[in-house]
């Protein structure tokens, strides 16, 4: 308990720091480099700074590619006009911000030989470059944020920005290495508590990331990605999970996981889950359902509930409940209802928002510190369940095992790739189940037990096993995409990479037009920097994506 009230009192004084220290970061960061003011400038406000907006920057980005995967619901039904470039001003923002945050810690680390900072600086910079290229493509950098010499920034390649992303990482861990853990602390280190070793892994975790998604461009990815492996010095343990602890301070600030106070409201539920991700969940009998998902209704409009009886149809709370099923859809696709009380939207569903805020599904325990699923059905409220003490998942021991599977598998490599995937799937399970603590209410005699996720890990693994070369490789990423719930980046990126999951739900709009293989550049950059061209479409590919042009790939379109 000590621990828990430790992290949360944290959280609040990072956000307190924040939010007092605003001004006076804004104005330092604009001084001269060279003058001595500059110098004596409070690193730990930078870092505190940093170490916020980094979770505030990846949120949104995730939940955009979370959208464009199906993890989470997207809506809107034609892909080019869904994200219109003043849609992603916030998050680029965000980066940039930060990014020049960063360029100030960094001169004062180096002065001061704050090692520890630096490595912090260096990795959590490294992963904003690769987030933005993987969403963008070409963005600016190496003119980024001088507007003396540069007012108007050019990009670079996405293959350049990563190649300085994965050296950013390489020196991260040679500071390591040369004893930075004798350095002075961060004041407020939220996410290893200034183990450097610990942020070594998480650097040459995502590395591996940047690897396996330059597999189909570059011959010499796999090998640098087996030698990470094979060094074992990366995230392989939960113990090591690089993630971001919300709280569960309402006002001044709201510390809570932003889908909790989206969710946990005195109307209602804020959003939508995904149809398909519940659907795919309940027919697999995933045990990670009771902790991802909180049902306020025992019955969905137009399915069945869990003994089997028949819901009927609502035409006002769930309008696509008397609407006949797609044409464009195959039997079998989820569609509208999903059985059990599991209450969500379908992919691309633009209709209006109709009652049924206290009915739909919400955020579960994990990882937005929801409710736990006991299968009472009691509407959501402010304070409910964790109360929003949730995480955001950044890097984890499951998303490294799944990128094994994922290299093993390319390899040819089966019986390498079925191992990690029971690795990562006993991984993921694990770790959410775990948070049903997180929840008072939850009653343990509902709480999925060890047995239960060994069953179920081993009933993937012989499915896969028995599985033919397709279907390995629509198993691996529906798995990836569930163990994704949280953090989307990772799906949207395999999506991009394989074209699998297949089974996906189509979108509803029979004509969508050509899926989002990167997003339009934000409004206010294209507006305000000459040097940047906006794009003609969302279908212009990112660098290490040499899959077919849309709309042939990926087929689920």
């Amino acid at each position: 308990m000590k621990t828990i009230f430790k992290l949360k009192y944290s959280i609040i004084l990072i956000f307190g720091l924040l939010m007092s220290s605003c001004e006076t970061t804004d104005l330092s960061i604009l001084d001269d480099p060279n003058t001595p003011g500059f110098a004596n400038a409070d690193l730990d406000r930078y870092l505190n700074a940093i170490e916020v907006k980094f979770p505030s920057f990846l949120y949104s980005a995730q939940k955009t590619a979370a959208e464009l995967s199906r993890v989470e619901y997207m809506f809107g039904r034609v892909y080019d006009t869904n994200y219109p470039p003043s849609s992603q001003d916030g998050f680029w923002q965000t980066a940039y911000d930060m990014m020049l945050d960063m360029k100030a810690a960094e001169a004062i680390a180096t002065e001061q030989g704050a090692t520890k900072h630096l490595v912090v600086i260096k990795v959590l910079k490294a992963y904003t470059l690769m987030t933005l290229v993987d969403l963008f493509g070409d963005i600016p950098f190496s003119q980024a944020n001088d507007p003396d010499n540069y007012p108007f920034p050019a990009v670079d390649s996405g293959a350049d920005v990563y190649a300085a992303a994965i050296a950013m990482l390489d020196e991260a861990t040679a500071l390591v290495d040369a004893g930075a853990s004798g350095a002075a602390d961060l004041q407020n280190d939220f996410y290893y508590d200034n183990d450097m070793s610990k942020w070594a892994k998480a650097a040459n975790s995502m590395k591996m990331e940047a690897y396996l998604n330059t597999r189909l461009v570059d011959g010499s990815a796999t090998s640098k990605f087996n030698a990470i492996v094979t060094s074992g010095n990366y995230i392989s343990s939960s113990a090591d999970d690089l993630v971001f602890q919300y709280g569960t301070n309402t006002t001044n600030p709201d510390t809570r996981h932003p889908a909790y106070a989206s969710d946990y409201t005195s109307s209602g539920a804020g959003d939508y889950r995904s149809n398909w991700l519940m659907s795919t969940m309940l027919d697999l009998n995933d045990p990670r359902m009771k902790v991802y998902f909180y049902r306020q209704s025992s019955c969905t409009p137009g399915s069945v509930d869990a003994n089997g009886n028949a819901c009927d149809v609502n035409q006002q709370e769930l309008p696509c409940s008397v609407q006949p099923f797609p044409a464009h859809f195959p039997a079998g696709m989820p569609y509208c209802s999903v059985a059990s009380g599991y209450w969500g939207r379908d992919h691309g569903n633009a209709e209006g928002i109709p009652p049924d805020g206290l009915k739909r599904t919400t955020v579960g325990v994990y990882p937005a510190g929801g409710r736990f699923d006991n299968g009472f059905f009691i509407p959501v409220s402010d304070g409910a369940g964790g109360g929003g003490a949730g995480i955001l998942p950044i890097m984890l021991a499951s998303y490294t095992n799944l990128m094994i599977a994922e290299m093993r598998l390319a390899s040819g490599d089966n019986s390498g790739a079925k191992t990690a995937l029971e690795q990562a799937v006993n991984l993921s399970a694990t770790k959410a189940i775990s948070f049903a603590t997180v929840d008072p209410s939850a009653i343990s005699a509902f709480v999925p037990t060890a047995t239960d996720i060994s069953n179920y890990v081993s009933n993937v693994g012989a499915a896969f096993a028995a599985a033919n070369a397709n279907d390995k490789w629509e198993m691996l990423a529906t798995q990836n995409f569930i163990a994704h719930y949280g953090n989307g980046l990772g799906a949207y990126n395999q999506y991009r990479r394989t074209g699998y999951p297949q089974t996906v739900q189509f979108n509803i709009e029979p004509n969508p037009g050509v899926f989002a293989r990167s997003l339009y550049y934000p409004a206010n950059e294209v507006n305000a920097n000459s040097s940047i061209s906006q794009k003609p479409n969302v279908g212009v590919k990112v660098f290490w994506d040499n899959n077919p042009d849309s709309p042939a790939f990926p087929v689920a379109n």
